[in-house]
């Protein structure tokens, strides 16, 4: 693959960002950050946790030294299917981005074909507001974050306010447009 194409994942979790994110404006900001150009779709082998974490801390290097990159996608193509496996993965990353000092600097949110809430049923549709068409390590910076939230009325009514519209969508077809995307970019 050369430097100008792109992996069917990291095309197929574009798209996701794209028209479902924010389409349905799961996160009002993402917007912004896809209007800008601001958002990197890293593909990574998750198949070996050691490659994970490297590339996860490559992610981080190259945010500290550009600063025009808001957001990085770290898209699992290959490994990380298993969604315990997923999360075992996700708390070491988690802990190794503490041990780099990287806590307060950046976040790590959580997407996986097969992500379901603790305490939430599986078929729940409020399980998609976190289910993309490959596993993902979304890297922010928190003070984008932080800046963002202080100029978006009533932040805390976002997750409840998703779960709402994605109740009404249902599960069945919120299914479909993982699944549609997922295949459009095989």
């Amino acid at each position: 693959m050369s430097d100008t194409e792109v992996s069917p994942g990291v095309a197929a979790t574009a798209a996701w960002v794209e028209e479902f994110v924010v389409r349905l404006n799961v996160c009002p900001f993402a917007g912004r950050e896809v209007t800008r150009g601001s958002i990197r779709y890293i593909e990574v082998d998750g198949r070996r946790l050691e490659d994970a974490l490297v590339a996860l801390m490559e992610a981080c290097h190259h945010l500290e030294t550009t600063p025009e990159v808001e957001t990085s996608l770290l898209v699992f193509t290959r490994g990380l299917a298993d969604f315990d496996d997923y999360l075992d993965a996700l708390a070491m990353a988690e802990a190794l981005l503490a041990d780099r000092g990287y806590e307060g600097v950046f976040q790590l949110a959580s997407f996986h074909p097969d992500y379901v809430f603790d305490g939430v049923d599986d078929d729940d549709p409020a399980n998609f507001t976190n289910r993309s068409p490959w596993p993902v390590w979304h890297l922010l910076r928190e003070e984008g974050l932080e800046r963002a939230l202080a100029h978006y009325p009533d932040p805390e009514a976002i997750p409840e306010r998703n779960i709402e519209r994605l109740r009404e969508i249902g599960s069945d077809s919120l299914a479909e447009r993982l699944a549609e995307l997922k295949a459009r970019f095989r």
